[in-house]
């Protein structure tokens, strides 16, 4: 048996929080003005960028703990039902609905009659939440607040206001490409790609946010 533990977050959880964070704060640093803007308004750019931050990664790693309860008794329902169901095949239209579309669209009834029989000596979940849960929301705060800093840092080191722009963008495009190739790899496509894909995506969304007044 492997000593590995699970991960808290999976990558796509973990890129999807930090690209969250990455959008949210330059949709504040795009909205500078460069030919106005002076010290005082990168200041209170920079401590809103946070502060909304601060908010929307509470408010993720809240739904993340209400998304894992609700996914708990989702699960201990389904088992609930497989032990009440008196014919196959209700039993084999609950686990149908339970497993991915991939594999349901495939499974055999015979594998559907192994997978009930597994599932029956199978104790039910704790909807409880533990603190692997809390740890992993924690995880998902931090991801969202710590993105900010790439993005509003070099308006604390540089005192030229476009040249910190610039930096801070080409952060940002850094960021999004790592998070792009690090999806590519889990996903087994080409990272290089989905670097470059994700990079344009969120250059793209950046500019429909500030658009929309974001």
């Amino acid at each position: 048996m492997s000593n590995e533990r699970e991960p808290l977050l999976d990558p796509i959880d973990r890129v999807c929080e930090i690209v969250f964070g990455v959008l949210m704060a330059l949709s504040f640093t795009g909205a500078l003005s460069v030919a106005t803007a002076g010290r005082q308004e990168v200041r209170t750019m920079m401590f809103t960028a946070l502060g909304c931050n601060l908010a929307w990664g509470l408010v993720d790693a809240v739904m993340y703990l209400i998304r894992i309860a609700t996914e708990r008794r989702r699960k201990h329902t389904l088992l609930a039902q497989l032990r009440t169901a008196h014919d196959k095949p209700e039993t084999h239209r609950l686990i149908s609905n339970a497993l991915p579309q991939l594999f349901a669209a495939v499974a055999q009834p015979a594998a559907l009659d192994a997978l009930h029989q597994g599932l029956l000596s199978v104790h039910a979940p704790t909807i409880r939440l533990v603190g692997r849960d809390y740890a992993a929301a924690f995880g998902i705060f931090a991801l969202v607040v710590l993105a900010t800093f790439p993005i509003v840092v070099p308006f604390i080191f540089i005192s030229q206001i476009v040249l910190a722009l610039r930096v801070s963008n080409m952060l940002a495009i850094v960021t999004l490409f790592i998070g792009g190739y690090a999806l590519g790899r889990y996903a087994g496509g080409r990272p290089w790609l989905t670097g470059l894909a994700l990079s344009g995506i969120g250059v793209a969304l950046l500019a429909i946010i500030i658009a929309l007044g974001g």
